[in-house]
């Protein structure tokens, strides 16, 4: 994915009410961004840390500037959960993504469960559907191991009970934890932030849910997924399930 119009640097200043974020640019200036994040974003919001903001293309937009990356713990953060989806959709036609390969239908937002969408749809003559969803990560407390999620997320938990709901009527569904950072080599389960997700993946394991998890190349002019991650379920309530990646 490339940034349609090259990034703005500037420094955070305080990122509040979970939306909105100010900058003040290399330029001198103070803007108010967008943060299109509704997570904690523990350890990628400290103030007077290097950002860059991606500047709006509707001229009417109330806010100008998205924010779009963080530098933490010496690397590009990609902190813009709307992104995911689309690196995902573009992974698997680029076949970056072994595991999702071979469908010749992919279809977003899709509806299905108990008034869910899903976030990618793949389909192709002959084999059930595949029901993928995408999560975003940038959660690294310890240095290589991504977590996942940074707050509690009852709608998370909600999915993959749904997930597991398809593969109990024959289809496949697979969780995809995508890392928006580059210095990672593996991926769990904050656990201790939010107990009732990481029961809900060792739920949806045992009813045959697959999970992966992939890292991504970060610059300021693209995003692209780079390597699988290995799924470290020492972080769950089971230890003993080998993840997938």
């Amino acid at each position: 994915m490339e940034f349609p119009d090259p990034l703005i640097r500037g420094r955070l200043l305080r990122r509040y009410k979970r939306f909105l974020a100010d900058v003040e640019l290399d330029s001198g200036e103070t803007v108010t961004a967008h943060c299109a994040n509704s997570g904690s974003m523990l350890g990628v919001k400290e103030p007077g840390a290097e950002v860059w903001l991606s500047p709006a293309r509707n001229p009417n937009r109330k806010l100008k500037f998205t924010w779009e990356l963080i530098r933490a713990d010496g690397g590009l953060v990609g902190i813009n959960t709307g992104h995911p989806n689309g690196l995902v959709a573009e992974g698997i036609r680029a076949g970056a993504i072994p595991e999702l390969a071979g469908y010749a239908g992919l279809r977003r937002e899709v509806k299905y469960g108990r008034n869910s969408r899903i976030d990618i749809l793949l389909e192709d003559a002959g084999r059930p559907p595949c029901y993928v969803e995408v999560k975003n990560v940038h959660l690294m407390r310890q240095p290589g191991l991504a977590e996942f999620p940074d707050s509690v997320t009852a709608r998370g938990a909600k999915h993959l009970d749904e997930l597991a709901g398809m593969v109990a009527a024959g289809h496949r569904a697979v969780m995809v934890y995508l890392v928006q950072r580059g210095d990672c080599d593996r991926v769990r389960m904050a656990a201790d932030i939010d107990p009732a997700y990481d029961a809900a993946l060792t739920r949806a394991l045992g009813n045959g849910v697959e999970a992966i998890g992939y890292c991504c190349k970060m610059t300021t002019g693209e995003i692209t997924i780079d390597r699988p991650l290995r799924l470290d379920l020492h972080g769950t309530n089971s230890d003993t399930r080998p993840g997938t990646a």
